[in-house]
This record gives C-alpha cells, sequence and structure tokens, in this order.
C-alpha cells in the first residue's frame, strides 16, 4: 500500500481514520526556508472537522507535532515529519462492516485486494481523514510558492443546484473569499448552499458539489508533454482526494460544443509587451505547459457515501443479501471541507513542477 507523490520534492502520507494517529513525511524541501507555523495552524483548521452542523461530529483539533526535518525553526534538509494525534476515535461504531461493505466506499475491493487484513474502521487508509496530513504538506508548500509570487486559491463552486459566483479566468478574484466554513465569493450564495447541505442532513442523506481553483502567478512553460503535464500531475494529486469524480480544466467539457473559433484564446501583447491571450478558455493550460495565464480548473466531489438512510448491502460471512444502517459520525456534504485539501494538492503538484521548470531556466531544457 504505497502512498507516495511528487519526484522533485517527495510526499508520503501515513496512518488510518482510527489509528493512534496520521502523518506525513516531505523530503526534498529546501533547507534554511523558515515556515509560518501559525500560518499552518489557521490553514488546517479550515479542514478540521466538528465546526459545524454541517459537518461530522467527530472532534478533531487537527493540531500537529513536528518529530523532524527543524533546526533552529528553519528546515535543515532532513526529511520533513509530521504528525497529527486522533484523539476522538470511535472504532466499535465500525464493527461489522468488513463482513457487510458500505455502498460507495471502497470496503469490498479493499476486502478482496488486503484478503481481510484492511483496516476497516472509519475506512482506515481510505479515509478522508488521511487528508489531514495532505494539508499538512500541500499548505507548507503554498507559503514555498507564495515566496515565488505564485498563488494557490479555491472556493465552492457548486453544492447541489446552488451555484456560486465562477473565478473570472482572465483575473481570479483570490481576495474576494469569504472566510467560514463555506468559502465562496457571494455570501448570499454560502447561506443558501447552507440551507441544501442542512436539509440533505435531515434526510438523513448527503449532497456533493464542486469546487473551482485558481492557480495564479505561474511563469509560461510549467510542466512536460505527454505524460507529465500540468494537467496530468494536478489531476493525480487531486484523484488522491477521496470522493472526487472527476477534473476540468478550463472551459472543460463545455468546450466539446464549440468551434475552433469559438474556443480558441486569440494571442495578444498586453502594455508591457508581453505576450498573452485575449481570453482564457484554456485554463492556463497547453500541451501540459503553463501559458501564463491564471490556471483554472474544477473538481467534481460526490455526495457522502456515508449516510444514515437504511441502504442494501451483502453479508460476506452468511452469503446473502442484507440491509445496513451505519452508525458513526459523517458529513452530509463533504464539499466545504474539501476545499483547502483541493488547493494543498495542487500546490503540491505545482510545486514539484516549477522545481524542475527552475533547473531547466538554470542549466538548459534537456
Amino acid at each position: 500500500m504505497a502512498s507516495t507523490f511528487g519526484t522533485n520534492v517527495r510526499v508520503s502520507i501515513f496512518g488510518q481514520s482510527h489509528a493512534p494517529a496520521v502523518g506525513v513525511v516531505v523530503d526534498g524541501l529546501p533547507a534554511g526556508f523558515a515556515p509560518d507555523w501559525d500560518g499552518l495552524r489557521a490553514f488546517m483548521r479550515r479542514r478540521a472537522p466538528g465546526q459545524t452542523l454541517l459537518s461530522t461530529q467527530r472532534t478533531e483539533a487537527d493540531l500537529f507535532e513536528v518529530l523532524s526535518g527543524i533546526s533552529e525553526g528553519k528546515l535543515c534538509g532532513a526529511p520533513l515529519c509530521m504528525v497529527i494525534k486522533n484523539t476522538d476515535t470511535r472504532g466499535q461504531d465500525y464493527a461489522g462492516l468488513k463482513n457487510t461493505p458500505r455502498p460507495g466506499h471502497a470496503d469490498w475491493p479493499a476486502q478482496v485486494k488486503y484478503r481481510g487484513h484492511q483496516d476497516a474502521a472509519g475506512g482506515g487508509h481510505f479515509s478522508g481523514r488521511l487528508t489531514a496530513p495532505l494539508c499538512l504538506a500541500g499548505g507548507l508548500i503554498i507559503q514555498l510558492l507564495a515566496q515565488q509570487g505564485i498563488r494557490v486559491g479555491a472556493h465552492i463552486a457548486r453544492i447541489a443546484d446552488v451555484e456560486d459566483t465562477p473565478f473570472d479566468p482572465m483575473a481570479p478574484q483570490l481576495d474576494d473569499l469569504q472566510d467560514g466554513y463555506l468559502r465562496v465569493l457571494d455570501a448570499r450564495t454560502g447561506e443558501r448552499m447552507a440551507a441544501a447541505i442542512d436539509a440533505a442532513r435531515l434526510a438523513l442523506d448527503s449532497v456533493g458539489g464542486v469546487v473551482e481553483c485558481a492557480v495564479t502567478g505561474l511563469p509560461v512553460g510549467v510542466g512536460q508533454p505527454m505524460f507529465d503535464g500540468l494537467e496530468n500531475r494536478i489531476a493525480q494529486a487531486i484523484f488522491a482526494i477521496p470522493a472526487v469524480r472527476g477534473i476540468a480544466f478550463g472551459s472543460g467539457f463545455g468546450a466539446a460544443g464549440l468551434r475552433g473559433s469559438q474556443h480558441n484564446d486569440e494571442y495578444a501583447l498586453d502594455d508591457a509587451g508581453r505576450v498573452t491571450t485575449r481570453t482564457n478558455r484554456h485554463g492556463g493550460v497547453l500541451g501540459g505547459l503553463s501559458t501564463g495565464m491564471p490556471l483554472l480548473f474544477n473538481a467534481a466531489f460526490k455526495p457522502t457515501a456515508s449516510i444514515f438512510k437504511p441502504q442494501r448491502t451483502v453479508d460476506l460471512a452468511r452469503g446473502q443479501e442484507a440491509e445496513l444502517a451505519l452508525k458513526g459520525r459523517h458529513d452530509p456534504c463533504i464539499v466545504p471541507r474539501a476545499v483547502p485539501v483541493v488547493e494543498a494538492v495542487t500546490a503540491l503538484a505545482v510545486y514539484d513542477l516549477y522545481l524542475d521548470y527552475v533547473k531547466e531556466q538554470a542549466y538548459g531544457i534537456e
């Protein structure tokens, strides 16, 4: 079971939902950088559970401890290891799930792959709990990108059928994002989203949605053609987030209904004489390479698989169909807490490729 990502900066995630702790080891970070720990703690609070009735009532502060990689307050070049203790676990809520796999979860394929030895409590290593250490690594790398003038930001584009104001593809409104549990551009839209989530919760059900993410400040040429394209790496990282069902860059699937004359972004010169495009339907990436325009994509999240309505499953021990009534504490919508996770994994992918770009500029493209 490998959970490692990256080439220049390697990120390894460990732990399980109801194990003593979850954590991350990050190797390849630049020595001498002084992390903003208060800023990282604030970033982690955006993902933390138990903040509102609209989220799971599992209470985890997501306080982290640094075990290695720091000397005198700065990165020292050794692998950075950070852990988060799990303090509010209820493994008993998941008793018997190895025999009755939950609809919408990885319980059944994991049962087959690991021959019944997997940790089933809370989904084990498949749980959304593992997005906490992802945020630790990505939150730190967001700080490193900021030093290069590169910003990463996301908002809830949609929950159920309620849509927020989209980012301006030419100049995403990162400074206008609302603080709070529902990170949106339009506060009134956030209120309607909250009502949609609460209606699903009261119905013992769940809803999904879409997160829109933007990266600004990328120079032209970050990425590679073919298999290591900017879209490829971001997509790989995004699909590490449980419940992601799809990703679309720029105009995405909408491009299929357009003519080339409608979809192409014509080139132009800005006031400083730099090459730009008049529109940004391509979403800031062509041929796997950044174009200098804002990078934009949407990630689709399915409704939370853990719902309290009775569902049909199979009793593997008895070899017969059965009814399943879940216990535990679950988000009626995971999208609000997924926003910082999208930002974090995007930063991981972008920074890894950005380091390639820096080497190429210094030594020439090979």
